[in-house]
């Protein structure tokens, strides 16, 4: 017994399985960190006058099939793993059922019970649909004769094995007996002579009695695919027709899924979603969404008639110094999106850009960032001796805001911006030097140095992809999005940030690898044998290059490695790689 949070309220922590014994019923409460999303999601959109009811979307949005037909599903809800991409292109889903269908399959039950595949092929007429009997075709002809859901079982087993109803409830427990091997033994056995009393042939009692088995090892009910569809939809939906607040409200909910957040603001990009970094002038805590937002950059050039505000309002000019005439600092990839078919769908839903916020900051927690929005919102910061004065910020939060970028406005650029810090004097008269001090000539960063300095600070870069700036030294290496005109059975070399590694148990030992380029996301397949021979460059360098001949089936591009090596980039950095074992 413990004190609940609830006045006058005491918990009883019971096992799960004498609740239901006691016919106390059971409930499972989900975290979903995509209905949090979700609903930021919709709360933003509200805000901007395009608000979203989604029990009222269409269900036939021929534009949100489209992305989830070309595996364009990164940041979405069930469907963004490797093994969803590499099957909604071959199941092509055009009606929400199937994406009933997509959510159930890839499951280690489905997958175990040898469901994938034939589903697939007859599916893509390549197959006839079958049955275990022709008995079971009401129960199994929304599925091409292919058993996915509890409940399909569940009919089978009454149908060829006479189980009652209650004899069909103690084969639902016991599939939800995960590692009772015990329990579904005995439901087994008495499934196999209900079978044998009914005549049906020893074959077909085998093939049924494994799809039971199967389903014991995490098969969903219909129900529960029905549910995550809904939101797995939405999501995509959202996606489609309201991108700058669906992946506002991604970010805001990380970490989730299976992507870092580095790799979704790529993916933002390619949906022509304008991504800004943080900025003291404009960065809430959480990232938002701003209207018609230009470049924060210094001594920018305002137009005749207009009024200054924010963050220029307050800037003093400042003398020329060396550097001056490098890119603007502030790390914003602006390049036309040349990336074949990942462009699809680019300037949909791009009214407004996504501004970053500044709990993405490594040594910043809410009460800074609460007081940077209190001071800025009394008046516009005049320079970054005001801006530390009146937020009283220590020194380690300012180098890490001066490190991104965050107080461009207030500096020439960053390590301007670095120099001024570094002459606090934390005392009471803390600026008293830096007001005085001479303008030091300081070179800009360069773009690498920028995007380290991104990646050291927040984990993420507005500002080219890694690979953008290091694609001259490696001109081999095909680009991921260059692989849909590679022939079947070409030799390609591709190359990357490592964004993803998978060992599936279902997979007999073969490894899966994605790496992410400026262009979009290339998969790689590794063999065990090769597995076992570079084993040390799979599981832990950062950049990979890996050669091997494409493989094309069904709209499914993958590479088979041959050959994998580590790309020396130096220090350069990568987004964190999502790892599964």
């Amino acid at each position: 017994l413990e004190n609940a949070s609830m006045p006058g309220r005491v918990v009883a922590q019971w096992d799960k399985d004498d609740c239901a014994d006691l016919g106390i019923i059971k409930v499972d409460l989900l975290g979903l960190g995509m209905m949090a999303a979700m609903q930021d999601t919709l709360e933003l959109c509200q805000s901007r006058g395009r608000p979203v009811d989604l029990a009222k979307i269409p269900k036939d949005d021929a534009a949100t099939y489209d992305l989830l037909c070309r595996a364009d599903t990164i940041g979405t809800f069930q469907v963004e793993s490797r093994a969803q991409m590499a099957t909604l292109p071959r199941m092509m889903p055009r009606t929400f059922y199937d994406v009933v269908v997509e959510v159930a399959i890839i499951r280690p039950g489905p997958i175990q019970g040898d469901m994938l595949h034939p589903y697939l092929a007859r599916r893509q007429g390549r197959e006839p649909v079958t049955y275990f009997d022709e008995r079971l075709r009401p129960v199994l002809e929304r599925t091409l004769g292919v058993p996915l859901f509890q409940e399909q079982l569940l009919k089978i087993a009454m149908v060829m094995a006479d189980f009652t109803g209650s004899e069909a409830e103690e084969l639902r427990r016991a599939l939800s007996f995960h590692r009772s091997q015990e329990k579904m033994n005995a439901v087994c056995v008495k499934l196999r002579a209900g079978m044998e009393r009914n005549g049906v042939a020893p074959d077909v009692i085998e093939r049924v009695t494994k799809a039971v088995q199967s389903f014991a090892v995490y098969g969903f009910p219909e129900s529960h695919a029905i549910s995550f569809a809904l939101i797995a939809y939405a999501s995509c939906w959202l996606k489609v027709h309201r991108a700058p607040e669906f992946f506002a409200g991604i970010f805001n909910n990380q970490p989730m899924g299976f992507y870092s957040p580095a790799t979704l603001v790529e993916d933002a990009k390619r949906h022509g979603v304008r991504v800004l970094p943080v900025n003291v002038a404009t960065s809430d805590w959480l990232c938002t969404i701003e209207e018609n937002a230009q470049r924060p950059t210094p001594n920018r050039v305002k137009p005749r008639g207009t009024r200054p505000r924010g963050l220029y309002a307050a800037q003093r000019p400042t003398a020329p110094v060396r550097g001056a005439g490098h890119p603007p600092d502030d790390n914003v990839s602006l390049a036309p999106l040349d990336v074949g078919r990942w462009a699809l769908g680019v300037g949909r839903s791009a009214a407004g850009v996504l501004r970053l916020g500044l709990c993405y900051v490594r040594g910043i927690n809410q009460q800074d960032g609460a007081r940077i929005i209190a001071e800025r919102t009394r008046a516009p910061f005049a320079s970054l001796a005001d801006f530390q004065l009146r937020t009283g910020l220590a020194k380690p939060a300012l180098r890490a805001l001066a490190k991104i970028g965050a107080l461009n406005g207030l500096a020439e650029h960053r390590r301007a911006a670095q120099w001024q810090v570094e002459t606090v004097r934390e005392s009471d008269d803390l600026f008293a030097s830096v007001e005085n001090s001479p303008a030091v000539p300081l070179r800009a960063m360069s773009p690498i140095e920028r995007v380290n300095a991104d990646y050291a600070g927040t984990s993420l870069t507005t500002g080219p992809h890694p690979m953008a700036l290091l694609r001259a030294k490696v001109p081999h290496l095909w680009r991921a999005a260059d692989l849909e005109q590679a022939r079947h059975g070409e030799r390609v070399v591709i190359g990357g940030a490592v964004i993803c590694r998978q060992r599936p148990g279902t997979a007999k030992g073969f490894v899966f690898v994605s790496v992410e380029d400026e262009t979009g996301v290339a998969n790689a397949i590794v063999t065990p044998q090769l597995y076992e021979q570079c084993r040390l460059v799979l599981g832990e360098e950062s950049f990979l290059a890996i050669e091997g001949k494409v493989q094309r089936a069904d709209r499914v591009i993958h590479v088979k490695a041959e050959r994998v090596t580590p790309l020396a980039f130096g220090d350069l950095p990568a987004a964190a790689s999502h790892d599964f074992h």
